[in-house]
């Protein structure tokens, strides 16, 4: 037993008082009988027995009494068992990311862990609350309870560590309790090294009672036809197999189709046919599951001509016109003598067709043409200068040859993850004619390639940015070195070495997602675009590249749906945004990130917990019982007891 304050217990000298008024009391008198008393003499031996007894007893009791009195006012206790981590600061880490939506016991994930938060922690309690969208740092529970109220659901999946590093940032002298409440999908251990060994880290893992689950994927144009687009809806199921659900495509808020699919595999592709036009559209289906992933949101914008510049002898580029016909393509072709170098930044690509040496202020002029988010494709001539080549190659894409080498060879391997081509086959294809080349300058370097020779070596190498790309071809292509022009590869190939970073097919971006975005726009002095639709309006980066503005979007919007970017009053172009899928296509928890971690079943429990193991045991209540016992009994003694 301890005490709060200890001295005090220097009072206890005042039980000396009663004890000197207890000797006071018993002292000896002289004592003188007369005759006519004496025969009440065996009276008064007993009497006086009685009164000594009561005296004893009334000094038992106020001894006693004083003595509780002054134990109370001392505050004993007992020590709590944790009572070294009693001044530790809580942080609570709530996961309010989409699969929060998933429905447990007692309704929605999140909604029923803020309610609990609300119920459970003391009204004087200081904590720090983190949740994927917002920051509550040193607060109480009055302070943030309307904003807990009002928190949404977040387009950002859950990120652990960042939010336990943003907690160790949190300069502090005292230890850390840290609560994290998730679901855990998709949750790793090694997102929770950040956790101190001595701080303290409890999860509370709400569990969903609902497994089943259909989320739509993606949109994308799998055919453009003369009027209209043949578009793919692509579905997943989870949870019982052969679910239903009923699917629905809208322009704006005009329904142009409407189907009934049967999922008899987890995936599932939904064709639909829509008008050739400007298409600002949503796939929408009815589902009992997660509700984030039951809408899908895209654009699809007036069709614009991509501008592709062939510079190189006219007769090379013929194999180019029949590829960039004019439906699509704004195709010209130019020899380099003659070329319009004013023309260049008016081009989405640019192909440098077998040039033999590449002028200074050429490069100079295709550097800041690759800069500013045009797509260059560079087909080498038989008798090129190396390092006039290599010092293009260097200053547009980190990119080197060697010399030519008269050897032929087969082009065997298709990288099919590689982004010119991940939307050209729908399966891998093993049984090809694959093209051949009689010559062929080696590439080096650690870039991405697109097409392989037989013995490993890159017969195409492309590399990809956010807004540009510069693909390379290791050989010529005139018919007298290869017959890749008689190949079904070079349409695909080189459409989509054109159109890279256009914005003609489908519009749907994924809200997170940093990569710029390009928006065919001027802008005048001190203008600046800004997104919006009904509910919601934010400013994103920007960058004026010549008559193309880049945008960067980061977390934003913080809802999904279709937005229009405006140049102040003007709306310049459709944009669609959803939220990442990542989370409707796991719904278990991952068990094995928080193993080594107390799990612990309610925010009541672990509050309560803590409170219990850090609260010393304060007994001074008992003191007090047991004078008020004593005080009773003294008058007790006095009144009764002759």
């Amino acid at each position: 037993m301890q005490f709060k304050h200890p001295e005090l217990l220097y009072f206890l000298f005042l039980l000396l008082v009663p004890i000197l008024v207890h000797l006071f009391q018993l002292r000896r008198f002289k004592k003188e009988y007369f005759t006519n008393v004496r025969f009440l003499k065996a009276l008064t031996i007993q009497t006086r027995k009685s009164s000594t007894i009561k005296k004893w007893l009334l000094l038992a009791c106020r001894m006693l009494l004083l003595t509780f009195i002054i134990l109370a006012f001392a505050q004993p206790f007992f020590e709590a068992k944790d009572s070294k981590n009693s001044s530790n600061e809580l942080y609570i880490i709530l996961d309010n990311s989409l699969s929060m939506q998933a429905k447990g016991q007692k309704g929605e994930l999140l909604k029923r862990a803020v309610q609990e938060l609300l119920e459970n922690i003391p009204e004087n309690t200081t904590f720090s609350l983190l949740t994927n969208s917002q920051t509550f740092w040193n607060t109480t529970k009055k302070e943030i309870q309307s904003d807990l109220q009002k928190l949404q659901y977040s387009g950002i999946p859950f990120q652990a560590e960042a939010l336990l590093t943003q907690v160790q940032a949190h300069k502090s002298a005292y230890k850390k309790d840290i609560i994290i409440i998730t679901d855990a999908v998709g949750l790793e251990k090694k997102l929770l090294q950040s956790i101190r060994k001595e701080d303290n880290a409890y999860f509370i893992i709400p569990k969903a009672e609902q497994k089943n689950n259909v989320a739509i994927d993606s949109v994308s144009i799998q055919e453009t036809l003369e009027n209209f687009y043949e578009l793919n809806v692509e579905l997943s199921s989870q949870g019982d197999s052969n679910q239903k659900s009923s699917i629905a495509i809208y322009n704006g808020n005009n329904l142009i189709a409407k189907t009934i699919v049967t999922f008899d595999k987890n995936k599932k592709t939904v064709p639909f046919t829509i008008p050739k036009q400007e298409f600002h559209g949503k796939v929408s289906i009815e589902d009992n599951g997660l509700t984030f992933d039951n809408e899908y949101f895209f654009s699809i914008l007036k069709p614009k001509k991509t501008a592709v510049l062939s510079i190189g002898e006219a007769e090379k580029s013929n194999f180019l016109g029949r590829i960039y016909t004019s439906d699509e393509f704004d195709f010209i072709k130019s020899p380099l003598p003659s070329l319009n170098y004013n023309a260049i930044e008016k081009q989405n690509a640019i192909v440098l067709n077998e040039l033999e040496t590449i002028p200074t202020a050429l490069q100079t002029t295709l550097k800041s043409f690759v800069q500013k988010g045009g797509n260059l494709i560079i087909i080498p001539a038989p008798t090129a200068n190396v390092t006039n080549l290599n010092d293009l190659l260097n200053a547009v894409g980190n990119i080197q040859v060697k010399p030519l080498e008269t050897v032929e060879k087969q082009i065997t391997k298709i990288n099919f993850a590689h982004p010119l081509l991940a939307s050209v086959f729908e399966s891998k294809v093993s049984n090809f004619q694959y093209p051949k080349t009689k010559s062929n300058f080696e590439i080096v370097g650690n870039n991405s390639v697109a097409f392989y020779y037989q013995d490993g070596s890159s017969f195409l190498t492309s590399v990809v940015n956010a807004t540009n790309s510069v693909s390379v071809f290791s050989s010529p292509l005139n018919t007298t070195n290869s017959n890749f022009q008689q190949s079904p590869l070079i349409v695909p190939t080189f459409y989509n070495m054109a159109t890279l970073h256009s914005n003609n097919g489908i519009n749907a971006r994924t809200i997170g997602d940093s990569n710029p975005y390009l928006v065919a726009t001027n802008l005048s002095k001190d203008a600046i675009l800004s997104v919006r639709n009904k509910d919601e309006e934010f400013i994103p980066i920007q960058q004026a590249v010549n008559d193309k503005v880049k945008l960067t979007f980061n977390d934003y919007p913080a809802q999904a749906g279709n937005f229009e970017i405006y140049n102040q009053k003007i709306a310049v172009e459709n944009i669609s945004f959803n939220y990442n899928r990542i989370e409707s296509q796991q719904n278990t928890p991952n068990e094995a990130s928080y193993s080594d971690y107390e799990t612990i079943e309610s925010i009541a429990a672990v509050i309560n917990q803590l409170q219990t193991d850090r609260t010393d045991s304060q007994i001074w209540k008992w003191f007090v019982i047991f004078a008020l016992l004593f005080l009773l009994a003294e008058m007790a003694i006095i009144r009764f007891l002759k």
